[in-house]
Formats: C-alpha cells, structure tokens, sequence
C-alpha cells in the first residue's frame, strides 16, 4: 500500500475496480511505492474530493518517450498514485453512485 496520505485515494481506485498496471519503485532511489492504474485519473475532481494535504501534489509527466502520466504524488514519503493521459476510461466516472466528497475528507481525520 501507498503512504497514508494517497492511502484513500489507491482504496476508492481499488473498489471502483480500476486495475493495477504496474506497483514499486517507479524509476529512481527518490521514489518509494508508486502505484499505477489503467485510468486517467480526474485530478481536478479527484483535488476536490479527497482535499489532500500540502504534501500532495499533482505529478504530470509529458514526455512521450517516457511515457504519459498524471495522478498524485506525495513530495514527503515519496509514493504516488499514478494514472493514463488517453486510452482508458476517466476516475471518476461523473456517475459514481454512492460517493462523496464527505466520505473522503472523513476518512482522512
């Protein structure tokens, strides 16, 4: 599992079903347990549901030879949850049922 603070986000990924494409140490000794998933992650609806805290931050990498990514990175453990940039469904579905912004800010505290 990723740190506490991605912690809610990798369990609402998990129980939607979204899969796992790829888990560890992504691509140096800076990170920790980076987590990828077949979705491109919403990280604006995803910013406003889960109200991270400032060690959190948007992770956008561009480079195509690289390999197109976007999701959450936390700067202080060093893990990440990590999405697709095209070619899979978005998180969350707009039509998510049985979700809310509230449930996610109580289970940080």
């Amino acid at each position: 599992m990723v740190c506490r603070h991605l912690e809610p986000l990798e369990e609402a990924l998990l129980a939607d079903g979204a899969k796992v494409t790829s888990r560890g140490q992504a691509w140096s000794e800076s990170c920790r347990e980076w987590v990828y998933f077949e979705v491109i992650l919403d990280v604006a609806e995803i910013e406003c549901r889960f109200r991270f805290p400032a060690c959190v931050r948007v992770h956008e990498n561009t480079d195509p030879r690289s390999g197109l990514e976007r999701g959450f990175e936390c700067v202080t453990c060093k893990d990440a949850v990590v999405g697709l940039v095209r070619g899979a469904r978005a998180w969350p579905a707009r039509s998510t049922k049985g979700y809310s912004s509230r449930q996610a800010v109580r289970r940080k505290t």
